[in-house]
């Protein structure tokens, strides 16, 4: 197996690495005055850099009383510093042609651009300004109120959105990672201003920042364009200040298996079956992918050519995973007409137990590899992308893997690796959603078949 570049962390002296890396690109970090982190991947000739501004807080990081906060900052960031106000923000990428954004996760928050090369120095200007000195100004905030309430009710209103938020607080219970991201009407409703604010001040600083650029960049100069944002948002830069230690976690009681089944006049019935899976940083995450292609990634996949091709069951038919600090989820989706939820239901399990009693056949591995290695490749030709690498490599995993380190790792996966993690899933308590026009507890009745 290949050996990842370690990303050094808290009191291990400066924090630096030069690294060349294949195509003549350089990966590079530094820890800064007031422990912020600062990663670059240079890729010659390109002529736009993507950037961004991550704090390593998420929604699982509230405290009672602002549940929700997270993500309305997300939003209110937007609206104004007594540098720029919301129309100055948007104007600022508008006339050159990029592109802002932000993403709310469950254990970060990011803020990114993509400019052309000649505009990075603006496009981190803002940035840093909308991160260090946001003012959330009181009317500004009811008005977000509202936004946020609206985006909410569309996710409501899309069943297979509910059906996923409904799984994942099926697969983690009680626990903070089991809360909706953007929270509930009823906490956005009731959080004041006060506690979004204290939530903010609490969560942004310089020790939990972390600035990432790929593309036509230049690593000093953008150390430099940080170090002065910062400054000019008036955090302290304390020289020997450290980053915050990487999240650790928790032990996470497992909950136990569950099935919710929620009525909704639809056309079309919602189906989520799995449990837990593994953690973020887990050396059995490549054996996942490849599992995840096996079952469920792609035309070629099992639920694929048995639900859709042979049995013309379902239109929609997937796997997909998600890992977090101390664990994550696995799940098979399908949406079909309500009369065909059990049939689907069935084939799911019985492609997954298949998954688990019998190794996949060199073919099946060789086309797994094959999609993945592929798709990698093709997804990193993007800034944005090898951007946000650097961000979870750094924030999540601690360690950075190049390309081919990445590509030899997936190679590495055998059809014993994918058959024994296919067996450990099944092991878990699984969890069944079934969202549709069902009145009676069809969900209890067909989990109950798969024991």
């Amino acid at each position: 197996m290949p050996r990842p570049l370690d990303l050094e962390g808290p009191g291990s002296g400066v924090g630096t690495f030069d690294h060349a890396v294949e195509g003549g690109g350089r990966l590079q970090r530094t820890v800064l005055p007031g422990g912020i982190r600062v990663l670059t991947e240079a890729m010659p000739g390109q002529r736009s850099v993507s950037v961004s501004a991550t704090v390593a807080v998420g929604s699982r990081d509230e405290h009672d009383g602002h549940h929700g906060s997270t993500h309305f900052l997300e939003h209110l960031l937007f609206k104004g510093t007594p540098r720029r106000d919301a129309l100055e923000i948007a104007e600022a990428f508008d006339e050159v042609g990029g592109e802002a954004n932000a993403a709310t996760g469950k254990e970060s928050t990011s803020y990114f651009a993509r400019v052309l090369d000649a505009d990075r120095a603006m496009a981190v200007d803002v940035l840093l300004d909308m991160v260090t000195s946001a003012t959330l100004e009181p009317e500004a905030f009811e008005l977000e109120r509202g936004v946020i309430l609206e985006e909410i009710a569309m996710t409501e209103d899309d069943p297979a959105d509910v059906a996923h938020e409904t799984f994942t607080g099926a697969v983690f219970g009680q626990h903070a990672l089991g809360r909706p991201i953007g929270g509930t009407p009823e906490t956005i409703r009731s959080v004041p201003r006060e506690a979004v604010l204290e939530h903010y001040r609490r969560t942004y600083g310089p020790s939990e920042l972390v600035v990432t650029a790929a593309g036509g960049v230049d690593h000093d100069e953008l150390c430099e364009l940080v170090l002065a944002g910062a400054a000019l948002g008036g955090w302290d830069l304390a020289p020997d200040a450290r980053p915050v230690a990487r999240r650790t976690g928790e032990t996470i009681p497992e909950a136990p298996g569950s099935a919710t089944t929620v009525n909704r006049p639809t056309e079309q019935a919602n189906i989520l079956l799995g449990g837990r899976a593994l953690p973020a940083g887990d050396p059995r995450r490549f054996a996942m992918s490849v599992l995840n292609a096996v079952l469920g990634g792609g035309m070629s996949s099992r639920l694929f050519q048995e639900i859709r091709e042979r049995r013309g069951l379902a239109y929609s038919t997937y796997s997909f995973s998600s890992g977090y600090t101390e664990a994550g989820l696995f799940g098979l989706y399908a949406g079909c007409t309500p009369g065909k939820v059990t049939e689907v239901v069935a084939v799911m399990d019985e492609q997954w137990r298949a998954l688990a009693d019998t190794p996949v056949s060199a073919d099946e591995l060789r086309r797994a590899v094959g999609q993945l290695s592929g798709s990698l490749v093709l997804g990193l030709e993007d800034t944005g992308s090898r951007m946000a690498r650097l961000t979870r490599s750094e924030i999540s995993l601690g360690e950075l893997w190049t390309l081919e380190e990445t590509l030899e790792a997936l190679r590495a996966v055998t059809a014993a690796d994918v058959q024994d993690l296919a067996a450990d899933l099944r092991t878990s308590p699984r969890s069944l959603v079934v969202v549709g026009p069902f009145t009676h507890d069809l969900a209890g009745e067909l989990l109950a078949r798969t024991a």
